[in-house]
């Protein structure tokens, strides 16, 4: 038998073998098809790639996805199936999934949270907060976070935050001609950057001031990263791995960042000097309890804090002035709450936050339409009836602010930017609106982007006017968090009071 009939006959054996693996993996998709074709959903673009086709489409072409995923809801109910190969999520859009699966601690996050625990091969977040599946662990960590996100605590903030917003003001008159055009969204990533990297680490980063720091860009790249990988084989592209090269190379320089800091912080303390009791303190103190720490768990809460607690904010600061720029009567009545409670002094107390009721209804209709963290996710480990639809066990369960706050089923007119559903007197919206998820995973740090987002758009409403300027798109763009997609460009000029 020759060579060449020898390589023919193992070539033959190779696509037998191809072939009957494909066969297998077409079975265990039929399977599961069976096994969740009772819930609603579209149809499957095809067999094997499930809706993935629609999906990556969306976002070849800069699409939200979710207005996609609130059409079918639309159409097929409150809960539906989504199917890509072999995995099918369930979409959850009631109160009652929201309340029976957020609210309680039994449901934990899932698999969903590996590809930001672990991006492009590399750790991420990791074990962090808002990644930690197990549930022990997580507790354990948040339990020792708490402090530093504490009322007492926060309330010792006001200073630098004001620091920080002042800032920004200096930079903004440079810019408050009338004429030229600013990019709001770029500023208040800069400072919403300075914000985090001071109060939480001790570290003054001054990006708002300087061009050339990477790491805005690198918190980005690392966003669009995360969205990527909604693309199942975006690690077998060619033609994305540049694109890999360049965000790996980003989580590096965050992890670095962040072991430069915690090396510093580590010898003060070792060198006996005074220290901040900051976010950073209570991360060194958490780990000094755990028996066996890895210093890289160290580092996935670093990362968790900086970059969740710079993005988030940062968008949506640029989406309550982007609505209130369209809606002057808003912007009007906004200006005259703060004109009242703060006047023109430079100093926010922080009993002024509690006084500034319509500012504070204005940022959660921002987050309403805009949650900047639209969607978290929940393993079901047990089959359960939600909405009369059957979820079998071990399932991945979603669910999403941005849908449910679209859904005409729970608010009125709910496309029109109105802060008065946030009223005292309005109705509330029960586990509807969960821009910082909710119950015993909700975000830690809610209270304090809150409190920075007040400050930072009481000194902007206080000292200027603006107009937005023209041929601005108003799209939004997803990378990860949802941003502007147009950064919210504005026309800034100092405000005269009458």
């Amino acid at each position: 038998m020759g060579l060449w009939t020898l390589f023919g006959w193992a070539t033959l054996l190779l696509l037998a073998l191809a072939l009957i693996c494909f066969l297998l993996y077409c079975g265990y998709i039929q399977y599961i098809h069976m096994k969740y074709d009772h819930i609603p959903g579209p149809p499957r673009d095809s067999f094997i790639f499930g809706q993935s086709p629609t999906i990556l489409k969306l976002m070849k072409n800069k699409k939200v996805v979710y207005d996609q995923f609130l059409d079918w809801v639309q159409k097929y109910g409150p809960v539906i199936r989504i199917n890509a190969f072999h995995r099918v999520l369930v979409l959850v859009n009631s109160p009652e999934g929201v309340k029976e699966f957020l609210m309680s601690p039994k449901y934990s996050k899932d698999e969903v949270y590996d590809h930001v625990a672990t991006l492009y091969g590399m750790r991420f977040m990791g074990k962090g907060l808002v990644t930690d599946k197990d549930h022990d662990h997580w507790y354990k960590q948040r339990r020792m976070m708490d402090p530093a996100f504490s009322r007492t605590y926060l309330m010792d903030l006001m200073g630098p935050f004001n620091e920080k917003a002042e800032e920004l003001m200096e930079k903004l008159s440079e810019k408050a001609d009338g004429k030229n055009d600013t990019e709001m969204h770029n500023l208040f990533s800069r400072v919403t950057l300075d914000v985090i990297a001071k109060v939480a680490f001790g570290m003054e980063l001054n990006s708002l001031n300087d061009d050339l720091t990477p790491l805005p860009q690198a918190i980005s790249l690392v966003m669009n990263g995360i969205v990527e990988t909604r693309n199942p084989m975006i690690k077998y592209s060619l033609a994305k791995r540049g694109f890999i090269r360049e965000v790996q190379s980003s989580i590096r320089l965050l992890r670095q960042t962040g072991k430069e800091c915690i090396e510093r912080r580590q010898k003060q303390i070792q060198d006996g000097e005074e220290i901040p009791v900051d976010i950073l303190t209570h991360i060194l103190k958490a780990a000094a309890l755990e028996e066996d720490c890895d210093p890289e768990t160290l580092l996935d809460n670093f990362v968790t804090f900086f970059v969740a607690g710079q993005e988030t904010t940062a968008n949506q600061l640029s989406f309550a002035v982007m609505e209130l720029g369209r809606n002057p009567e808003i912007l009007q009545k906004a200006q005259e709450e703060i004109d009242e409670v703060i006047g023109s002094k430079r100093f926010i107390e922080h009993e002024d936050l509690g006084k500034l009721h319509y500012l504070s209804q204005v940022l959660k209709e921002s987050l309403r339409l805009y949650p900047t963290a639209p969607g978290t996710s929940r393993g079901v480990k047990e089959e359960i009836v939600i909405e009369g639809v059957r979820i079998p066990p071990n399932s991945t369960v979603m669910f999403n602010s941005y849908i449910m706050g679209r859904m005409e089923q729970y608010y009125t007119d709910p496309l029109t930017f109105n802060p008065d559903r946030f009223s005292p007197d309005a109705p509330k919206p029960y586990y509807t609106y969960f821009p910082f998820s909710l119950g015993p995973r909700s975000c830690i740090g809610q209270v304090f982007s809150q409190m920075e987002a007040k400050i930072v758009m009481a000194k902007l409403l206080q000292r200027f006017d603006f107009e937005l300027a023209k041929g601005q798109s108003f799209r939004i763009f997803d990378t990860g968090s949802l941003r502007p997609m147009d950064g919210v460009i504005c026309r800034l000029r100092p405000r005269t009071k009458p």
